[in-house]
């Protein structure tokens, strides 16, 4: 099962407690930094595209030895699985699509909200880049759950240490996916066993992003959860687990 985070995360980002709770599934969960993120390759001044970012998904299955993988992508990461199920869709068993969109104009538009965190300056220290983190997601995290604070500044300061610069990699992600086409006709030619995740307070990426992704995707299962924002809180774990390892389920049945 490959994992694949969004815009600007590493796979740090991937809680260890639920990539475990997916292993004793009989999963080989497998998570990696996307590029320009964490430890991967950072590319100052290139421009590429989410198909690039999806080719660097199915790389990794090559090096790997891998033939093909239940893909699981969050953000960012789900645009990715989906633009891998299209590419390479013999790569992908099963597809679950989380906190994302389609790339419709309109689907999963971003609060107003959010915005004003874009605009701060980049953090200088560890300690900045900890309390940066923990505003962004008192602002797009759950609301319906409880938020692991000591947690999210733990993993806030991993992430800084791995990559310190990453605001620049950030950049050139969100380039990829502006220059993204819509995928909704693409998406309806897919046949993989598809789950869509999405929270019902999600600032980040609006629910009808979920919404927009189920609808094109034939046979698609929408999984809408409760008070669940963009992010993965514990609380939220056994809904998604289950959505997951279901939808792996019917992809094995078949």
């Amino acid at each position: 099962m490959l994992l694949i985070m969004g815009l600007g995360f590493q796979l740090i980002h991937w809680p260890e407690g639920f990539c475990r709770q997916l292993a004793a599934e009989g999963f080989r969960v497998v998570r990696f930094d996307n590029r320009d993120a964490g430890r991967s390759t950072h590319l100052p001044g290139r421009r590429y595209s989410l198909d690039d970012m999806a080719d660097d998904a199915v790389g990794l299955l090559d090096a790997l030895g891998v033939d093909s993988a239940h893909i699981v992508g969050a953000s960012l990461g789900g645009m990715i699985a989906q633009t891998t199920a299209i590419r390479h869709p013999r790569r992908v068993r099963s597809l679950a699509s989380l906190m994302s969109t389609t790339g419709r104009r309109g689907a999963g538009r971003t609060s107003l909200r959010v915005f004003r965190h874009a605009l701060a300056r980049p953090p200088r220290t560890e300690e900045e880049a900890i309390e940066r983190r923990v505003r962004v997601f008192s602002t797009i995290g759950s609301t319906g759950f409880d938020q692991d604070l000591d947690e999210l500044r733990r993993v806030s300061a991993l992430a800084f240490e791995r990559d310190p610069d990453a605001r620049d990699g950030r950049r050139r992600q969100h380039r990829a996916v502006r220059a993204a086409p819509d995928r909704t006709r693409a998406l309806r030619e897919l046949t993989v066993p598809t789950v869509v995740i999405h929270g019902t307070e999600d600032l980040m990426c609006h629910p009808s992003g979920g919404h927009a992704t189920a609808d094109a995707i034939p046979g698609a299962r929408l999984e809408l959860i409760t008070g669940m924002g963009h992010d993965l809180p514990p609380g939220a774990w056994p809904e998604i687990l289950r959505a997951i390892t279901d939808n792996a389920g019917r992809a094995e049945a078949q």
